[in-house]
């Protein structure tokens, strides 16, 4: 569910019909355009975005607006206005965040913010981004991840922020620097010349050159101040009376000020003003819902203010939207506290009312955050516990982790106790907040409030709540597994097996078990998981999709882990059928990966191809940690294809997001796939140090469980030093048992390599594990022919090959080596596969070329006619071990126009066949 943009905060305020020419102002913003930030820092009133908005009016250059408020230190809110604010002058930055700040796993802020920046640089004019009101930013994470944007700002971005006190960024460092342009009070204060020009000509006075220099003089140069007064002066014979008449700071003054201009409104307005102060943004019918005066029409209202200068300003070209001016709306709520509308009324029930009917109108208009925040000031904690549930995707999913942890803090434990919902709500916003140490406290307390409860409480359906824990279970590794929760768990399962079950019981329970499963994730408790996966989908209700995603989901991992390829098969398909039903895409990329391994483990490498690939779509160009299988799982199977240049690509990838994954194991598999490549391309010493180093890892974060695919690629390494004492050693030690097989094949022991693959075989049909058993299958093979066995060798390759071709299997023969080079003959001449044999042949004879020392042979000649680019594409294909079909269908080509470039490759490099073709194009550096 996609957080609603309110298009008002993009808004760039007009430039006022009539205004006073700041021109020494506006000079200093146009001579700052080279550095990286102009800072306009003073106190309200002061004309900051007035100057602003006069001088973008006259600047060549594209504007960016975002208007900060207090919810913007939510740093995925604030990330969601800051493309949607760039995408008014580029409208394809940023394409595809939105969803994936949404996400229950979302990159880090900096891994977001480098891709924005990167797109940033696509743009081929300057151009300003303004941060309005930066001065309600207080978040520590918001504060980083404006430092992180102003240090790498791209060179045609300028940054303007307007506040009212200095943020909280570097300054001192761009000072120095001289990457920074200031102005402060005392350069935004008018001078005589400017306030007479605005008393006179903008306010329509006719003040005497004294009288502005003893109101300039009472004001300090105060802007607000000045039109304040000038405003309460019309309707005054005397002014030099009024002016004289004005004492104290123009803090104080202003107070009086605000009273002359409300005095002077018709009641009616008085009302509507004190009424609508409440409200960051004003619009006609919000208005009429807050007031509920049906003689009145609000939209004409906000006219008629904005017709007599009474601090509004316009959010829109329309005239829709307005807001006002900061401080007089801060001075008109301290009013409304004092006045007869709060009176008249029972005590404190005035105020409260109008936020409800707020909260009323904006959940009637989609914009539940906006709700749920004057729910909150209304202190109506039954309507704020029901926003925040939301319908099926809870609101700090949604851009409102800072208010709703805010708002629970908040709340008495009394009022938590009676709601025990709201304290399981409690832990699961802690998780994503990042604060895990007070996640049992609240289990505790929920637990605690439960067991008083009746069976009929009024404990809140936990619709979506799973999703909420679910999305913050990468922060809950990330910290650290609290102890104790999985015996708070506990015991409120035993509470609620002592009530009387109904829907909502249920659900409760339903709850709990996937958080109890997702802690055996973290333990790799797998029966744990499958059974609270289990228990979660028998409980939830069927409706309840977000939470029944996440417990499918898990049980796919489960059963997976577990060996049972089928049930997780189901698992994930419900996963998949579910979260795209409610479009939640973060379930929909992991549960395609999970479908996308187990068809790499069915040996249906174009499946799993398809299906990695349409996970790194899902996700864009950001660099989600989840999708880091999927680039491994892509490394996997170009690896398996002969692209070797492809699967050292996305292995890297692969590596590089599983490093943002912190306190996980992912990037071990990466790590030794990577050796694993390196050993092919014969850097065995290379190998064997990222291994090393893989070990090493492992061990010091205690991950185990991945140490046998370590030890598996180290064997292999040490054959190819030679080391067969140290292999057989390692392959003994961790019981691997086609390990073994190999080192008893590198001793010339063939029997006692086929006395351990033959039953390994039958164990893995048993199991139904395609992938192990091709494995098996193609190695038996060998041993059998190295055996002496011909007759079952060339059987057993030729299912084997049967086996593979449908997927395209290469390297699973050609790592092999001349054994399988000399099986494979075999196999031809006895007429098994021929075509598939021919295409494997034809890789192992270019690595034979590639890696035999040219260096005696004299300069290869160049082409008398070079190759086109589609010649090129054909002739890389041809390396890689296609055959004539499979080029056809991979450049969309008929198969005649494929034979076609054939023969024009053959005739411009001067060979007879494609071994000799590859072999001649890599002597030219073609390849």
């Amino acid at each position: 569910m996609n957080m609603p943009i309110l298009s008002t905060k993009l808004y760039i305020p007009p430039r006022r019909n009539k205004v006073v020419l700041r021109s020494r102002l506006i000079e200093r913003l146009n001579e700052g355009l080279h550095r990286k930030l102009t800072l306009i820092s003073a106190s309200a009133g002061f004309g900051k975005t007035t100057l602003v908005s006069e001088w973008l009016a006259g600047c060549e250059r594209p504007v960016a607006w975002l208007s900060l408020d207090e919810m913007d230190n939510d740093a995925t809110r604030l990330l969601t206005y800051l493309v949607a604010a760039l995408q008014t002058i580029a409208a394809n930055i940023g394409e595809g965040v939105f969803a994936v700040l949404q996400s229950p796993q979302p990159p880090s802020t900096e891994s977001i913010l480098t891709i924005l920046l990167n797109e940033i640089t696509t743009i081929p004019d300057n151009f300003v981004l303004v941060l309005d009101d930066f001065h309600v930013i207080d978040a520590k994470p918001v504060n980083d991840a404006l430092t992180f944007l102003l240090e790498h700002l791209p060179p045609q971005m300028h940054l303007v922020i307007i506040t009212r006190e200095d943020p909280n960024l570097p300054l001192s460092r761009l000072r120095v620097r001289g990457k920074l342009t200031e102005l402060r009070s005392a350069d935004l204060r008018f001078t005589s010349f400017e306030a007479a020009g605005f008393l006179n000509q903008v306010m329509g006075l006719n003040l005497s050159s004294e009288d502005i220099a003893a109101l300039e003089t009472r004001t300090e140069g105060w802007i607000a101040g000045l039109q304040l007064a000038a405003i309460s002066m019309h309707g005054h014979k005397d002014a030099a009376s009024f002016i004289q008449s004005f004492t104290g700071s123009h803090h104080f003054v202003l107070d009086y000020l605000v009273e002359e201009v409300l005095q002077h409104q018709p009641e009616i307005v008085q009302t509507f003003l004190l009424s609508t102060s409440i409200l960051d943004r004003l619009c006609g019918p919000l208005c009429d819902a807050v007031l509920l005066d049906p003689t009145s029409s609000g939209q004409e209202t906000l006219k008629y203010l904005e017709r007599t200068n009474l601090f509004i300003v316009p959010l829109d070209n329309e005239r829709r939207w307005y807001r006002y001016h900061h401080l007089f709306a801060d001075l008109l709520r301290q009013r409304l506290q004092q006045s007869t509308i709060s009176s008249s009324w029972d005590e404190g029930r005035g105020v409260a009312e109008l936020h409800k009917r707020a909260s009323e109108w904006y959940e009637d208009n989609g914009l539940e955050i906006e709700a749920f925040h004057h729910a909150v000031v209304s202190n109506d904690v039954e309507r704020a516990a029901r926003l925040l549930e939301g319908e099926g995707m809870p609101l700090h999913l949604r851009g409102a982790v800072a208010p709703v942890l805010n708002w629970l803090e908040s709340l008495r434990a009394e009022v938590l106790d009676a709601r025990p919902s709201l304290w399981v709500m409690y832990a699961s916003v802690l998780v994503i907040a990042g604060k895990p140490t007070g996640i049992e406290q609240k289990l505790q307390a929920a637990e605690a409030a439960m067991q008083g409860a009746e069976s009929d409480d009024k404990t809140k359906d936990l619709v979506g709540l799973i999703a909420a824990t679910w999305a913050a279970l990468a922060a809950l590794m990330i910290a650290g597994q609290p102890t104790g929760i999985e015996q708070k768990l506990q015991a409120a399962e035993a509470v609620l097996q002592g009530t009387e079950p109904d829907d909502k019981t249920k659900d409760l329970v339903g709850y709990i078990a996937p958080i109890r499963a997702m802690l055996a994730v973290n333990q790799h408790q797998v029966e744990t998981i499958i059974a609270q996966s289990r228990r979660a989908l028998e409980y939830l209700r069927p409706d309840n999709l977000p939470v029944r995603t996440a417990a499918a989901w898990m049980l796919g991992v489960a059963c997976q882990l577990q060996g049972d390829r089928v049930a997780a098969s189901q698992a994930y398909t419900e996963a998949l059928s579910s979260s795209q039903a409610i479009g939640d895409n973060s379930i929909t990329i992991m549960a395609t990966i999970g479908l996308g391994n187990l068809e790499e483990a069915q040996n249906r490498l174009y499946m799993a191809d398809r299906s990695y690939r349409r996970v790194v779509q899902l996700a864009g160009d950001l660099p989600l940690p989840a999708i880091c299988e999927a680039h491994l799982g892509l490394a996997r199977v170009c690896y398996e294809w002969n692209d070797l240049d492809a699967a050292l690509h996305h292995g890297q990838q692969s590596a590089r997001l599983a490093r943002l994954i912190e306190n996980t194991e992912g990037f071990i598999a990466c790590e030794v796939f990577l050796a694993r490549l390196k050993l092919v391309n014969g850097d065995v010493a290379g190998a064997a140090a990222a291994l090393a180093k893989a070990d090493q890892s492992v061990r010091q974060h205690n991950f185990l469980n991945r140490l046998s695919e370590i030890k598996a690629a180290q064997v292999l390494t040490l054959l190819h030093q030679g080391n067969l004492t140290a292999a057989a050693h390692l392959a003994q030690t961790y019981e691997l048992p086609i390990s073994q097989a190999r080192v008893y094949l590198a001793q010339g022991e063939t029997y006692s390599a086929l006395a351990v693959l033959e039953p390994l075989r039958q164990q893995l049909e048993a199991k139904g594990w395609e992938d192990e058993r091709l494995k098996v299958m193609v190695l038996q093979a060998v041993a059998l022919h190295l055996h002496g066995v011909k007759d079952k060798a060339m059987q057993l390759i030729g299912d084997a090959l049967t086996l593979a071709e449908p997927g395209g299997f290469i390297r699973i023969f050609v790592d092999e080596g001349m054994p399988m080079v000399r099986l494979l003959s075999d196999a031809a001449a006895h007429g098994i596969k021929p075509d598939y044999i021919d295409k494997l042949l034809v890789v192992f004879e270019a690595e034979e070329q590639q890696s035999e020392d040219k260096s005696y042979l004299p300069p290869a000649k160049p082409l008398f006619e070079p190759l086109s680019v589609r010649e090129l594409e054909v002739l890389q294909l041809i390396a890689q071990g296609l055959s004539n079909h499979e080029i056809s269908e991979r450049l969309f080509l008929a198969l005649s126009s494929v034979k076609g470039h054939n023969r024009n490759i053959f005739g411009k490099l001067q060979v007879q066949r494609r071994t000799e073709a590859v072999a001649r194009a890599r002597e030219l550096g073609l390849l």
